[in-house]
């Protein structure tokens, strides 16, 4: 029956897409993106007529996520390449999706990156702040982008 953590993993990436979808963004989903090609690419590349993202996503059950470097290299060499913004998107039991930039990631002493949950949810970039529609400022207030 496959990998429950790809599993999860894959289903974590649908919501996704149908999230950018909702939003009004046309998206596309790489399945397996690290093996399916030489080339570097992102697991969601989403856009509309004024933001294109291309979204490294990791789901986790529990309080922390780990990112391969080379996966983080190759997004951000396809964003660049694309003219997106690289983002990774972290979602954890029970909470909603959030995203950084590359470079706001905490790098391992193996060369890999790291998001702790609380990290997450207390920096990171809701939905719908990506997106620009309205987004959560840091006391809570919501704001329209405008």
């Amino acid at each position: 029956m496959g990998n429950p953590r790809s599993q999860k993993g894959s289903s974590r990436e649908r919501e996704l897409v149908d999230m950018f979808w909702e939003a009004g963004f046309g998206v596309v989903r790489a399945p397996a993106s690290g093996s399916a090609t030489d080339r570097a690419l992102p697991d969601l590349i989403a856009g509309n007529d004024d933001r294109y993202v291309a979204v490294e996503a990791k789901a986790s059950g529990g309080d922390t996520v780990y990112i391969d470097g080379d996966e983080v290299s190759q997004l951000i060499e396809f964003a660049d390449r694309f003219g997106a913004r690289a983002r990774v998107g972290v979602r954890f039991d029970r909470e909603d999706w959030r995203f950084f930039h590359p470079g706001d990631l905490h790098v391992t002493d193996g060369g890999n990156y790291r998001v702790k949950k609380e990290k997450a949810l207390r920096d990171g970039e809701d939905f719908e702040e990506l997106t620009g529609g309205t987004r959560q400022t840091r006391l809570g207030v919501e704001e329209d982008d405008g």
